[in-house]
């Protein structure tokens, strides 16, 4: 027997709880509909929100910024890595989300991993919302420090954590996701905040899905709530709805000063390219010159929960454009996600361990490119599998 044999063992395991989940290959742009193994499909799991990752403006800025600046940056951000381009991004960033300062990161799980730890060490305390992110998991993991659950959307569990346990550590972090992915809930990020005062903790948010998607303009849930002096460190992404690649966060002068001299993506990985900054400031210049595309999103998540809801699917409580199917059983999700790729509709299942067991889902991403048809189409066709597969 090999020793990589039990690689096929834990592959075939997988198989046979119907927790593998095929990786399907795009033939063209993002967009409503793709091309996957030749066939035109409608594409409804993409985090591309706003239709800016294949949009001809965003395009033509990175082509352009290519023409003067070159394909890469180089180097690390610490050494020869960072261009003028890097720190109008910056600035950018800090105006749009109405904070002092910002840093850019190469991706948003390395803005995780970068900062959490510079921020907390083995002598402090992270208090953790229960569902929050891999990256801020791992990001928790590699700080040392001591962890501290809360249960998802209590901020009165919280306040009891803090209560009796915030005095053990020097430092506290207050940790959540601002919309979480799996359901499309909204963190109660106002009173979270308000306790971060209140029990001297820092207050970090990662708001990977609110970009874009809540506040004036899309500029988040710090927005969305008004409490832009209550949080102090706001992360996010720009693979989402920006469209692009990277990550951030935002905050006081004074924090990202002290994170260019710690968080080890900027100081160990070579900085995000030219054009991929060039097309993440003309996708924020989109976004706050007009709020269209924002409308049309949300329009467009009204009625593809509402045509789910009354043919009798399970939604569960998404407050954003997240549209979870709740299936439940992992064979009966995969089966069901396989049979719609069949008729044409590309819905990845999501099983166990992304979300718990029981609850496996369909998550839909209804974007801003989707027209009605497109989603009266795919409501359609979820009725017609969900009746074939007695699943409604």
């Amino acid at each position: 027997m090999g020793k990589m044999d039990w690689l096929q063992d834990e592959i075939n395991v997988l198989k046979e709880t119907g927790r593998y989940v095929p990786i399907r290959v795009l033939q063209t742009p993002q967009g409503a509909w793709v091309k996957i193994d030749g066939k035109r499909m409608l594409n409804l799991c993409s985090n591309n929100y706003l239709g800016l990752a294949n949009n001809p403006e965003v395009k033509k800025a990175m082509h352009d910024a290519i023409d003067y600046y070159g394909v890469g940056a180089g180097a690390v951000r610490s050494i020869a890595g960072t261009m003028e381009i890097h720190i109008k991004l910056e600035e950018k960033i800090a105006h749009f989300k109405h904070m002092e300062d910002s840093l850019v990161y190469q991706g948003g799980l390395l803005a995780n991993l970068g900062t959490i730890p510079a921020l907390v060490g083995k002598e402090d305390l992270i208090f953790s919302e229960e569902l929050n992110h891999a990256s801020i998991i791992d990001g928790v993991r590699l700080s040392s420090a001591t962890r501290i659950v809360f249960s998802h959307l209590s901020f009165s569990d919280l306040e009891e954590k803090l209560k009796s346990q915030r005095n053990q550590g020097k430092k506290a972090l207050i940790v959540t996701d601002g919309v979480f992915s799996m359901d499309g809930d909204i963190a109660p990020l106002k009173e979270e905040a308000e306790l971060g005062e209140k029990y001297d903790s820092m207050v970090y948010v990662d708001d990977a899905h609110g970009e874009g998607v809540l506040g004036d303009h899309g500029r988040g849930i710090v927005d969305h709530f008004g409490i832009v002096d209550k949080v102090d460190i706001e992360m996010g992404t720009f693979s989402k709805a920006i469209g692009v690649m990277g990550g951030f966060v935002a905050g006081k002068h004074e924090l990202i000063d002290y994170l260019k001299q710690k968080a080890r993506p900027f100081l160990f990985s070579s900085a995000l390219n030219p054009g991929e900054i060039a097309a993440i400031m003309k996708s924020i210049e989109i976004m706050e010159r007009d709020d269209s595309l924002l409308q049309k999103l949300w329009s467009n998540s009204r009625y593809i929960k509402e045509k789910l809801k009354s043919i009798g699917f399970n939604t569960g409580n998404s407050k954003t454009p997240i549209t979870p199917v709740i299936i439940g059983g992992e064979k009966e999700t995969v089966d069901f996600s396989k049979t719609l790729y069949d008729e044409g509709i590309f819905a990845s299942p999501i099983v166990y361990p992304t979300v718990p067991k029981g609850t496996a889902r369909i998550r839909l991403m209804p974007s801003a490119v989707h027209s009605r048809e497109d989603l009266k189409y795919a409501g359609d066709k979820f009725e017609e599998v969900g009746k074939r597969m007695k699943l409604i």
